[in-house]
């Protein structure tokens, strides 16, 4: 029994450990307990010291360590120098004396100091105890003094980059200075897209737009590289934005047009200038317009001619208001002449009364213009259909030769030659015309004072034969005597020839030929020459050879086109003959006829219905 008693007690002893589970899962109990992530603080607010890259670094130093960096523009001993001798703080507190130092320094060039000054006046601080914070218009005195030093265009782009750590945004003169920069060394691609990064600023920011200078580095850039598409596109922003082109790049574009084809680009630029007023400002030099007028002519671009012709009475009228007498300018006529054919020949009204006028301002009424001039005046009006005009030039012409016909050209009134577009003009509408020019001109004999030419009824002779009507040439022939009392000249015989020969009628022609001949009147080139057309085409190229001697006899010589036409119809009536008298006469003058074979060919056709 005390054993038992003895166990009982015991039992506490040997009694198993119970184990105590953490979780109702058993085998979740050997799993390690994790810890809970202790929470981030609320972060500081924003640094409120802002606007400057100065407060990245030890700005509170009097002279910070940024000064030794290395690359440095300015040594550091240099610097401390300058700082501790108090020279540079002597009279600099803020921006505005700052600028005032640099004034002083620009008038003598200073270039390095005015680095110099602006790198350690952005190292200091101002009266509050910050650093210093430039503006743009200081930005642009630093970066103009390191474009005088030579800075590359690369490192004036860092510094325009500079500036945005101070929240600068750079305007116009910042990146004019960079694009001189580029000029400089010619970098048209990197001036090209540096204008395209202004303009797109531009839209946010109208400081950052392209002024005037920056279209004219940009564009002269590129017409010297000939990039003429490139340059074009530029000119139209500059003109859209209201600017005037300088003459020295107007000049450039012209000539790059001129060698592309491209007059009209030119016209337009022009037209868009006069538009806004700003072509006043387009002054190109005195020969520039006689090179502008003198390419315009020979394209018959007609507009730009009467620009050139604009041009040169602008500087007339500017030499008449500035330099002497003797040293006014006047227009060549001759380039005059051709304007006038250049404005008959495009139909041009506008260019016709200027160049009239311009000739007119260049004598001064101190000289009488060459009958040439009259001529292309008549030829001009003929063209646009001015008959009264046109008539009106002959009458001028007529009266700056006078009665005396001694020491003209003969064909200088000729109605084959000269007076031809005057000719043309009167049979344009066939009778109706003709008829409407003869009885304004019968008026006009009987006007105060009355008006009568021999050359107007030529025309209306020659014009009446060219619409095939013998009857209207004849009667206005006769009334030369008849109703303008006026005496026919060889032009007038002339003309009635035609009119008989171009029907047919070639005894009529001969007689008319004797009758002048019995009159004392001397024939010409002309009469013979429509003599022998009225023989070939009777088809009698021996009598055509007999008018070719009677024009030996007088002392004119057969032109190529005659023998020709002597030729051609012997081979056709294989009169072999005669064609060895015409190959005489052609080793006599020294004439080559030539060959005709193409037109042997097609007067040789055999015409049939064999494959209709």
């Amino acid at each position: 029994m005390r054993l038992i008693a003895v166990l009982a007690k015991s039992r506490v002893f040997i009694r198993p450990k119970r184990a105590q589970c953490i979780s109702t899962f058993g085998y979740l109990s050997q799993e390690a307990h994790l810890a809970d992530a202790p929470e981030t603080p609320p972060p500081l607010p924003s640094n409120p010291a802002t606007g400057s890259p100065m407060y990245q670094e030890n700005w509170r130093s009097p002279l910070p360590v940024a000064l030794a960096r290395e690359g440095a523009v300015i040594p550091a001993g240099y610097a401390q120098q300058y700082v501790s001798s108090g020279h540079f703080m002597s009279g600099v507190q803020d921006a505005g004396s700052l600028i005032d130092q640099f004034a002083d320094l620009m008038t003598g060039q200073e270039w390095d100091k005015i680095t110099l000054y602006f790198e350690l006046w952005v190292k200091m601080l101002d009266a509050n105890g910050k650093p210093n914070k430039p503006d743009v218009n200081l930005y642009n005195h630093y970066l103009r003094a390191n474009f005088m030093m030579g800075a590359s265009a690369g490192d004036l782009l860092d510094i325009v980059a500079q500036m945005e750590e101070y929240g600068i945004m750079p305007n116009t003169a910042s990146y004019n200075i960079v694009l001189k920069a580029m000029l400089k060394n010619k970098e048209a691609v990197a001036a090209e897209k540096l204008l395209e990064r202004m303009i797109l600023t531009g839209r946010e920011h109208k400081d950052s737009l392209p002024d005037d200078e920056s279209y004219e580095i940009v564009i002269g850039m590129l017409l010297s590289r000939r990039k003429l598409d490139s340059a074009l596109k530029y000119i139209d922003a500059f003109l859209k934005a209201e600017y005037a082109l300088k003459t020295t790049t107007f000049m450039d574009c012209l000539n790059l047009c001129v060698e592309n084809g491209r007059l009209d680009t030119i016209v337009s630029i022009i037209e868009r200038c006069k538009k806004m007023g700003l072509d006043k400002l387009i002054l190109p030099t005195w020969r520039s317009c006689y090179h502008i007028a003198d390419i315009a002519m020979q394209s018959s671009n007609a507009t730009l001619a009467f620009y050139a012709l604009e041009f040169l009475a602008k500087s007339m009228v500017r030499g008449e208001r500035s330099l002497p007498l003797a040293m006014h300018h006047s227009v060549d006529e001759g380039l005059l002449v051709s304007a006038l054919a250049t404005a008959g020949r495009t139909y041009n009204s506008k260019l016709l009364d200027a160049s009239w006028a311009v000739l007119k301002r260049s004598f001064r009424e101190k000289k009488v213009s060459n009958p040439d001039s009259y001529l292309g005046k008549m030829y001009a009006h003929a063209k646009l259909g001015n008959l009264q005009k046109a008539f009106g030039a002959l009458h001028e012409l007529e009266t700056v030769l006078g009665d005396s016909n001694s020491d003209i050209d003969d064909d200088l009134l000729s109605p084959f030659f000269s007076l031809n577009p005057l000719v043309l003009a009167c049979c344009r509408n066939g009778f109706k015309t003709l008829d409407s020019v003869y009885y304004q001109l019968e008026n006009l004999s009987q006007a105060n004072p009355p008006f009568k030419s021999v050359s107007a009824l030529n025309c209306i002779i020659l014009g009446c034969a060219n619409i095939w009507d013998v009857d209207r040439a004849y009667q206005t022939f006769t009334a030369i005597d008849a109703t303008f009392g006026l005496t026919p000249n060889i032009h007038s015989y002339n003309a009635l020839i035609c009119a008989f020969g171009k029907l047919g009628k070639r005894d009529e022609a001969v007689k008319v030929y004797e009758h002048f001949l019995g009159l004392g009147v001397k024939p010409n080139a002309t009469t013979y020459s429509l003599l022998v057309d009225a023989h070939l085409i009777k088809r009698d190229p021996k009598a055509a050879l007999s008018v070719v001697d009677e024009m030996l006899h007088e002392g004119y010589e057969p032109s190529k086109e005659i023998l020709k036409k002597i030729r051609r119809r012997c081979i056709r009536e294989m009169d072999y003959e005669s064609d060895d008298k015409v190959d005489s006469l052609a080793k006599t003058f020294k004439i080559r006829l030539g060959s005709e074979t193409r037109r042997n060919l097609l007067f040789n056709l055999k015409y049939s219905m064999e494959y209709a």
